[in-house]
């Protein structure tokens, strides 16, 4: 029990500090279009205002989330000890996280990447603790 809960903990920091990292990674290589496309996007949020998303970005952020997701999945499945409960458990907490984000973008991003972008932590995570086969 206490490797699942380490393992599904583990994984939300680790999904947490990767899509930072990429997202500052990112914004250093490409900080004209990357970089301010994404201070645009804060300032909105924090000051409200307007803002158009990027449709490549938005992309990006949905496979890069994907990914993500995938690790984490592995990751938490590996603390574990176990390919089901930790990452299925990480995956909720993800989504709960997710929707947060959601009401706090809402009027800035378009519902299509909202839906697909949150609907894709599920079964990512999922994937991802299967990859670590049971033991």
């Amino acid at each position: 029990m206490v490797r699942n809960v380490l393992g599904f903990i583990t994984g939300f920091f680790a999904w947490s500090i990767v899509w930072v990292g990429s997202e500052k990674v990112l914004s250093a290589i490409w900080p004209e279009w990357y970089g301010a496309h994404q201070l645009a996007f804060e300032a909105a949020v924090a000051n409200g205002g307007q803002f158009t998303a990027d449709t490549t970005i938005l992309l990006m952020n949905i496979v890069r989330g994907s990914i993500i997701s995938v690790m984490s999945g592995f990751l938490a499945a590996l603390i574990a000890g176990e390919n089901k409960r930790s990452p299925l458990i990480l995956s909720f907490l993800l989504v709960a996280f997710g929707i947060l984000i959601v009401v706090l973008s809402w009027p800035f991003v378009p519902i299509w990447y909202h839906v697909i972008f949150t609907a894709l932590l599920i079964p990512m995570t999922i994937i991802g603790g299967k990859l670590k086969t049971a033991t």
